[in-house]
């Protein structure tokens, strides 16, 4: 029996008396489809009950299906059926969801139909049906299904649109689990199958660019839970779990309202991309967010509003989805096993190693058992997990935790308990965060769950970073990870009362999206935390100090010149003393790592390490023990020249051929460096054309990058001359040191690194290969090469984020910082170098800061007489210069 067709969605009658009047039947077919989708847009648009409009859409292919195979003779009675499979068998059909069918055929007439079935499919696809079909007999499908899970999956769900019911009725008699795929093997092999699925996705919800349909806490985990119990339980729908015990009504709630949710994300989906696309793209995430009604608030987006709110349901159902495959596990695989139980307490005990609550009166007889279960499971490390029914009794009792439940003494040295115990610290507040305790112990923590960071280089959810960050912190603990982060590791293991490490890693981040200083707002945060939970005044310091000046150290290390030992100074007295110092430089490791494994790489690591070595120099000496940076000046230069008189030369020859480069050569570079490129530009004859040496990082503190330096006549082109022949060649400059000599000669220092983030290493063909292509575009006459063109990334594209500058005068030294925060795309420092020359600008120093698809690059200028720039009018327009071209590029990507 079919659904009845409001005409306004589709005309039935006018259908039927155009096609009796002569028309073209793939012109009526094909009007009926389109008026159908847009009567059905439009209500989407109007906000009106999703699952109405799916199952709308099911129900009018249905009928259209049923005209087309009935414009057809077939033969015999019931010797063919058009069967409905998947989501399609479920009456669920979105705008461009595949038509899923199946042709049942007895087996004496597969040749009889065949010209009907070519017909029939034929016209399908002309009319613009995305058709999946298959044609086959009952054996073929019991025979298929006995071999594919997945087959066995789709035909559970089949249904008859038209044809012989008796021969589907035929069929799902030989495909039901008395006949294959009993409930146990079907559930272990779905099962595996979820598991495979979920690691495709990293195993989390918080995947960029999520597939709605299979990632975690997607669609298919909710039909997961619809084919067990149907497979099982001969369920006809998910709500005949609830009288089985498996769900209550309130779980149930949540499902359908999450599956209401997802499938207008999906329906949106299709109708801005025009096809069956079920992932999430950067590309559509703003339209999807306008397209269900989210508007940008005074701190928010309003596609950070929408992806939190997606982000939020995705944990709801994949948590649902966790307890419900175990309660399953436990029904059907484990029924029959033996049961190991192993009493921890009163309130708990040990069943085949998952903690579970003694009775369903725990929590409410002792709320601070809700903290304590999480202690258990972190200081007994044989602890697998929580079993599904206590799961569902957190779940339940989590509103204990009120205003009164953080205030008692015990709950909060259950809490410090936890971050003080040996095992599992991460994998536990990771456990409370998925079943809402985290975020109602700490409600600051429970308002950034799910929040995106809407930018180009953070690739978590703030809750999701967080967890990364303290799980990375104990990774320098309790890991052998000493080969690659060892002053992390030498660090971590001897701080004092490791607890306060961990806190400043949950509170770091914890005032994001609220507006305003996220640091200076979530060190009040942490200080409200600690003196709550009675930490000593010291200790309350330190955490929100590191809170606070969580982002210095990386910011210090990418955009000041550590070489100068007045930054070191400086930066020493901020830190004041080696103990906030190592918490500082840990915390600084976690967080960077935990934000997106590609900003961490050698470069990095070695500029963190320099600035700590220099800073626990500094500090070990004592502040006032100032060193005068002439005196490290004449030290390195007394290096060079003895590394150099080993080598023969007098210290005439080695005056003469440096011709007395600025201060900051000798202050820079180390001697061994300095000697090297001394001995090249001695031996290289010919003045006029360039000179160009090649080599790893020598200084244990640069280690980690390849070395270019280039000799040459000093050009106005020449920064932008070299960063588009190194682009050309997939190299990413991470520092640039530029020094020019009283004979008009440049001695610059490139360091830089391949497209993976790391140097070349000693492939002495790739060296060639660069020496040569700077040799030709140094030696050519032009002065300037063309910009590479590259394909700007999918991603750059569609965050549209404005270029941002600032230019302040450092007095000093005599020059001008400014700071160019953009997206990163091909060209960009050509393009920033042809500005400077256009201004009569002189680069002397340039820290390149790569964060992702983010650049925030510091350059230190000067005019061409070497003085700082101090017309704040020319500031300005050099500023606004750099902005317009840099956007302007952006803009003719999106817009070709």
């Amino acid at each position: 029996m079919h659904a009845v067709l409001s005409t306004a969605l589709f005309d039935e009658i006018r259908f039927r008396e155009r096609l009796q009047a002569g028309a073209p039947p793939l012109s009526v077919y094909k009007e009926a489809i389109s008026h159908g989708a847009e009567y059905l847009h439009k209500r989407f648009r109007d906000n009106d009950p999703i699952a109405e409009l799916v199952h709308l859409r099911a129900a009018l292919i249905d009928r259209l299906l049923c005209y087309a195979w009935e414009d057809l003779s077939w033969k015999g009675t019931n010797t063919a059926a058009l069967v409905a499979v998947g989501g399609y068998g479920r009456g669920e059909l979105h705008p461009c969801s595949d038509i899923d069918l199946l042709i049942l055929v007895e087996n004496n007439f597969f040749k009889v139909h065949k010209e009907n079935v070519e017909r029939f499919v034929t016209f399908l696809w002309d009319i613009n049906l995305n058709v999946g079909h298959s044609v086959r007999t009952i054996n073929d499908c019991k025979v298929q299904a006995e071999q594919d899970i997945t087959i066995a999956t789709n035909l559970m769900e089949s249904r008859t649109i038209i044809g012989s019911d008796e021969l589907h009725k035929r069929l799902m008699a030989m495909v039901g689990p008395d006949q294959i795929w009993p409930s146990k093997d079907f559930f272990e092999a779905k099962w595996k199958e979820q598991i495979t699925r979920h690691r495709k996705y990293n195993n989390t919800e918080y995947n960029l660019e999520p597939n709605v349909k299979s990632c975690p806490g997607g669609l298919r985990d909710i039909q997961m839970i619809g084919w067990v119990a149907k497979r099982h339980f001969a369920a006809d729908s998910i709500r005949d779990l609830v009288p089985q015990g498996f769900l209550t009504e309130e779980e149930l709630g949540i499902i359908h309202t999450g599956e209401n949710f997802l499938w207008r994300v999906r329906y949106a989906l299709h109708m801005i991309s025009g096809r069956e696309e079920d992932r999430l793209l950067f590309d559509y995430q703003n339209s999807v967010a306008e397209l269900m009604g989210f508007r940008e608030s005074d701190v928010k987006l309003a596609v950070e509003h929408f992806m939190q709110r997606y982000y939020r349901w995705a944990l709801a159902l994949a948590e649902l989805n966790d307890m419900l495959m175990q309660h399953f596990d436990e029904a059907i695989l484990r029924a029959c096993e033996p049961e190991h139980i192993f009493e921890i307490n009163p309130r708990f005990r040990l069943r085949n190693g998952y903690i579970e609550a003694s009775n369903d009166k725990v929590f409410k007889n002792d709320p601070s058992a809700l903290l304590e279960i999480f202690v258990l499971s972190a200081d007994n490390p044989n602890i697998i997990g929580v079993r599904a029914s206590t799961i569902r009794l957190l779940r339940e009792e989590r509103y204990l935790i009120d205003e009164k439940f953080r205030k008692a003494h015990r709950n909060k040295q259950l809490f410090l308990e936890l971050l003080r115990s040996p095992h599992h610290v991460a994998t536990q507040l990771k456990a409370m965060k998925r079943y809402g305790i985290l975020g109602k112990y700490i409600p600051e923590f429970g308002r950034i769950i799910g929040q995106t960071q809407h930018d180009l280089f953070h690739i978590y959810t703030v809750d999701a970073h967080t967890i990364l960050a303290i799980k990375q912190m104990r990774r320098f603990i309790y890991d052998d990870i000493n080969d690659q982060f060892p002053i992390a590791v030498h660090a971590a293991r001897r701080l004092p009362n490791i607890e306060l490490l961990y806190i400043a890693g949950l509170f770091h981040d914890i005032a994001k999206g609220r507006g305003g200083n996220h640091s200076e707002l979530g060190a009040e945060d942490a200080m409200q935390f600690c003196r709550k939970h009675g930490l000593k005044r010291r200790d309350s310091n330190l955490v929100a100090w590191l809170v606070r000046n969580h982002l210095l150290m990386s910011r210090v290390s990418q955009r000041k010149d550590i070489s100068d030992p007045e930054i070191i100074r400086d930066f020493a007295l901020k830190i004041g003393d080696q103990i906030h110092l190592d918490f500082l430089y840990v915390l600084t490791v976690a967080d960077m790592r935990a934000t997106n494994p590609n900003i961490w790489n050698s470069w990095r690591a070695s500029l963190m390490r320099q600035l700590y070595l220099e800073t626990k120099r500094a500090l070990r000496r004592g502040l006032e023990h100032y060193i005068d940076k002439h005196i490290c000046i004449e030290d390195t230069q007394n290096s060079a020249i003895a590394k150099l008189r080993n080598k023969g030369f007098t210290r005439q020859q080695i005056l003469s051929i440096w011709n007395y480069p600025s201060d900051e050569y000798f202050l820079r570079e180390c001697s061994s460096d300095i000697a090297w490129q001394t001995k090249a530009i001695a031996a290289h004859k010919d003045k006029s054309k360039p000179l160009i040496l090649i080599q790893e990082t020598t200084d244990n503190l640069h280690e980690g990058a390849t070395q270019i330096f280039i000799y040459t006549k000093v050009r106005s082109y020449l920064f932008a001359l070299v960063a588009a022949t190194l682009e050309s060649l997939d190299l990413s400059i991470q520092d640039a040191r530029i020094y020019r000599s009283a004979s008009g000669h440049t001695l610059d220092t490139f360091y830089v690194l391949d497209v993976n983030g790391e140097s070349i290493g000693n492939n002495i063909e790739r060296y060639e290969e660069i020496r040569q292509s700077l040799y030709e575009q140094l030696s050519a006459e032009q002065d300037y090469s063309e910009i590479v063109q590259r394909r700007t990334t999918r991603r750059l594209k569609y965050f549209s984020i404005p270029t941002t500058t600032t230019m302040r005068s450092d007095l000093t030294k005599g020059q001008n910082m400014l700071e160019v925060i953009t997206p990163d795309r091909p060209g960009l420092l050509a393009r920033i170098g042809r500005i400077f020359v256009e201004y009569g600008i002189q680069l002397q120093n340039a820290k390149i800061n790569t964060l992702g698809e983010s650049v925030e690059d510091v350059f230190f200028i000067t005019d061409l007489n070497h003085n700082p720039i101090n017309d704040p009018e020319l500031c300005e327009d050099i500023q606004r210069a750099i902005r317009e071209t840099l956007d302007e590029t952006i803009a003719e990507e999106q817009n070709p």
